[in-house]
C-alpha cells in the first residue's frame, strides 16, 4: 500500500494535528533548491518512498532536512515528513545533530502526540519496507529527544518480536535512561538484566544513570549494590559515578555517609579524585541543611587537594551564609576566594547583591553595591538591573539615576539591563519633574537606541515637548512612533 493510501486511512488522526507554523508565515514554500528537490519526490507518493529519495543526488544538510519537515507539516503530510527525517538520519556523510532532533520534535509535535511514531512504523509494514538497526536508532533518538519512555520500550519490543531485529547496547541505553529520568527504576532494572542476558554489558553512562535514578527515588541500598557490582562487570567506578552516589547520599539526608564517601575518593585519588562538581555538590547540600560552617570546611578541603572553587561553589556558600545571617562570613569568604584568583570580585559581589535583594535585605544590598562602585568593581547587568529596579519601587528615582550615572562613569554600559527598568526610571524622573536628569537619561537612551516599553503619561509628554530640549523632543517623538 502506498504512503498516500495509508495517509487516507489515518486521516482522522493526522487531520487533528495542528501545524507548528502558520500558513500565513513567510515560508510559503519559497526556499533553497535542495529542499525543492526532496519535496518534489515526497509529493510523488511513490509506494517505495525511500527508493525515490535514494535517487536524489542533492546535497543533504540540517537546514534542508528542517525545511522539508516544515513543508510536510504545512501540507499535513506528517508521515511522509517523518519517513524523510528517518531516511535522512542514516545517509552516508550526514547525521542529525541534537538541534535537528529538537526541531523535528517541535515541528511534528511528537512529544504531545507520540502515536505518529506508531503510525510511521505501520506505514513501513504496509509498504513491505525492511527496517534496519539504523532506522530504529533514528526513531529511538527521536523518542529520547521527546522524552517518550513508553514509546521507546514499545519499539524495542517490536524490533525483536515483529522485525527479528536485535537491539544493541546503545539502543537499550536510550530507553533505560528515559525510564531512569522518570523514576521508573523497576523497568530500567528489568531492561538492564535483559540486556546483560544477551551478552551486552552496560557502559559507564548507563551505570551513572541507574545509580542516579535509584538515588532520586531514595533507593540508596540498590544504588550502592549497583555501584559495588560495576567492577565485577569490568566497569571500574570513576569520579562521575562516585559523585552521583555521593550526591544521592547528601540529597537523601545521609550526609555522614556522603562525607565518608568523599573521604574515600580523596584517599583513592586517580580517576576517582573528587572534582569541583563533587565538592560543590556537597557544599550545596550542607548549605541547604543550614550547615554553612561545615560547608566552609569542605572549601578548605578542596583547596588543600588542589581543586579550586568556581562561581557555582561561591554562590552556594554566599546563599547558605546569608540564609543563616552570616553576612560578614560571606564577605570574608569572598575576599578569600578572590585572593586565590578563582573567581573575580565583580562576579562574587554581584552574586551577593542579587541574593540579598531576593531576600528583601535591600539596605544591605545597597551598601554592598555602593561599596563596589567606590572600589571601581563593575557589577554585572543583573545585579545593576535589580538594584535600580528596587530603588524605583521605593520611589527613590533620583538615587536610581545617580547610581546608574556612577556605573556609567566606570565606562561600562550594561547591555543586559532590562528595557523595562529604563522605562521605569525615566517615568519616575519625569513624575518628580527632575528635568535635568530626564534630559541626560533620555539622551543616553536615544544614543543607545533604547526604546520605552511602557507609554508615558500623555499630559507629561506634551509638557516635555513644549519645554524640553530638541534632543528630548526628538527622543519622545521616536518612542511614540515605535509604540
Amino acid at each position: 500500500m502506498s504512503v498516500s493510501s495509508l495517509s487516507r486511512l489515518l486521516a482522522d488522526s493526522i487531520s487533528r494535528r495542528k501545524p507548528y507554523f502558520s500558513i500565513t508565515t513567510s515560508l510559503a514554500f519559497t526556499t533553497s533548491s535542495f529542499a525543492d528537490n526532496y519535496w518534489t519526490h515526497l509529493q510523488k507518493n511513490d509506494s517505495n518512498l525511500e527508493a525515490s529519495l535514494n535517487s536524489v543526488k542533492t546535497e543533504l544538510d540540517a537546514s534542508t532536512v528542517i525545511e522539508v519537515l516544515r513543508r510536510s507539516v504545512l501540507a499535513q503530510q506528517h508521515i511522509s515528513g517523518l519517513r524523510f527525517f528517518i531516511w535522512s538520519g542514516h545517509r552516508p556523510g550526514y547525521k542529525h545533530s541534537s538541534y535537528v532532533y529538537r526541531q523535528a520534535c517541535k515541528l511534528l509535535d511528537v512529544k504531545t502526540d507520540p502515536v505518529l511514531i506508531t503510525h510511521v512504523i505501520d506505514a513501513y509494514k504496509l509498504d513491505g519496507y525492511t527496517l534496519s538497526i539504523k532506522i530504529f536508532k533514528v526513531i529511538l533518538n527521536l523518542c529520547r529527544e521527546a522524552d517518550l519512555a513508553e514509546t521507546g520500550l514499545r519499539i524495542l519490543k517490536q524490533m525483536k518480536e515483529e522485525f527479528n531485529c536485535q537491539p544493541d547496547m546503545t539502543m537499550y541505553n536510550v530507553v533505560i535512561r528515559l525510564y531512569c529520568s522518570k523514576g521508573g527504576m523497576d523497568m530500567a532494572s528489568d531492561l538492564m538484566n535483559e540486556m546483560m542476558l544477551l551478552g551486552l554489558h552496560p557502559d559507564m553512562s548507563m551505570y551513572v544513570a541507574m545509580i542516579k535514578g535509584f538515588c532520586d527515588i531514595r533507593e540508596l541500598e540498590k544504588a550502592c549494590k549497583l555501584f559495588e557490582a560495576m567492577s565485577e562487570h569490568g566497569c571500574k567506578p570513576n569520579t562521575v559515578v562516585y559523585s552521583a552516589l555521593l550526591d544521592g547520599f547528601c540529597l537523601n539526608g545521609s550526609m555522614e555517609s556522603g562525607l565518608k564517601l568523599l573521604e574515600s575518593m580523596e584517599k583513592e585519588g586517580g580517576d576517582c579524585s573528587p572534582n569541583v562538581v563533587t565538592y560543590t555538590s556537597v557544599i550545596q547540600r550542607l548549605c541547604e541543611k543550614g550547615k554553612s560552617t561545615e560547608a566552609l570546611a569542605i572549601l578548605d578541603r578542596m583547596e588543600a587537594k588542589g581543586c579550586f572553587p568556581n562561581r557555582v561553589t561561591v554562590v552556594s556558600l554566599i546563599q547558605g551564609l546569608c540564609d543563616e545571617g552570616c553576612l560578614e562570613k560571606a564577605i570574608k569568604m569572598i575576599d578569600r576566594v578572590v585572593a586565590g584568583g578563582y573567581v573575580s570580585f565583580g562576579e562574587c559581589y554581584s552574586s551577593l547583591v542579587i541574593i540579598l535583594l531576593r531576600m528583601r535585605r535591600i539596605e544591605e544590598a545597597e551598601k554592598v553595591f555602593r561599596n563596589m562602585i567606590v572600589a571601581k568593581v563593575i557589577p554585572d547587568g543583573l545585579a545593576a538591573s535589580l538594584m535600580i529596579k528596587n530603588l524605583c519601587f521605593e520611589s527613590r528615582y533620583l538615587d536610581g539615576f545617580y547610581l546608574w550615572n556612577e556605573i556609567e562613569k566606570l565606562g561600562f554600559f550594561l547591555p543586559s539591563i532590562d528595557t523595562d527598568i529604563y522605562s521605569l526610571l525615566l517615568a519616575g524622573l519625569i513624575k518628580e519633574s527632575n528635568l535635568v536628569q530626564v534630559e541626560k537619561f533620555a539622551k543616553s537612551m536615544a544614543d543607545r537606541k533604547v526604546h520605552l516599553k511602557r507609554p508615558l503619561d500623555p499630559y507629561i509628554v506634551e509638557n516635555l515637548k513644549r519645554n524640553g530640549s530638541k534632543e528630548l523632543q526628538s527622543f519622545l517623538k521616536l518612542n511614540e512612533e515605535s509604540q
